[in-house]
């Protein structure tokens, strides 16, 4: 078993009870996926507020957000399974709603940088970006394999691992009043995530190529 694996067992433990109540209570995977969704968008407007402001207790809040905001997304599948409410359209609508997700908390953190006005917010504000753009990437290239018929969940740096390192390093930068620490997160979140998304295309590569001398 590997930790992703372990950590989740250990999660349901802790939301199985919260599942239950909400199927008694017909809250239905689809708006728990939402509310998710409006709990990032909250977590963006205390970005931008500390952006407008240059408060960073502001990020440590929003870091908040985003971990349960975190917990409703792991949720919704899971209520899905335990209600036999899955469906095709809520799996479409929980990685789309995740997708902007994401990028609504990274242009918070973005716009954050850019608002510093200094040599060190212009490029973390470009590095942020990158961010970004390998949040995109490691989803689309798995979703275009699956399309595919190929499996592709390889890569260290996929969705969980890159939630919870916004949402901790932003929580440090808030309540420790050092910037580094999300600098530190946006940097490692640019580099993996990328690594991720070329790994993934590499292991398409072999498997096609196996496929394809059958």
């Amino acid at each position: 078993m590997n930790y992703r694996d372990f950590l989740q067992k250990v999660i349901y433990v802790i939301i199985n009870p919260i599942i239950k109540a909400m199927i008694h209570l017909h809250i239905t995977p689809n708006i728990v996926t939402f509310v998710g969704f409006v709990g990032n968008i909250v977590a963006t407007a205390f970005f931008i507020e500390a952006a407008l402001t240059q408060n960073l207790v502001h990020l440590g809040w929003g870091g908040i957000i985003i971990l349960v905001a975190g917990l409703f997304d792991m949720m919704d599948g899971r209520l899905a399974r335990m209600s036999g409410k899955s469906s095709l359209f809520g799996a479409l609508w929980d990685s789309t709603l995740d997708r902007y997700s994401e990028l609504v908390s990274l242009f918070g953190i973005c716009l954050y940088f850019l608002r510093m006005q200094d040599d060190m917010g212009f490029w973390m504000g470009i590095v942020t970006f990158a961010a970004m753009i390998g949040s995109v990437m490691v989803s689309y290239v798995r979703a275009r394999a699956e399309g595919l018929n190929i499996e592709c969940k390889v890569g260290i740096m996929q969705r969980p691992e890159r939630v919870v390192v916004t949402a901790v390093t932003a929580m440090l930068t808030g309540f420790l009043a050092d910037i580094w620490w999300l600098a530190g997160g946006m940097i490692l979140i640019a580099v993996l995530a990328n690594i991720t998304a070329f790994w993934r295309v590499a292991h398409c590569y072999i498997v096609m190529n196996k496929k394809e001398a059958q």
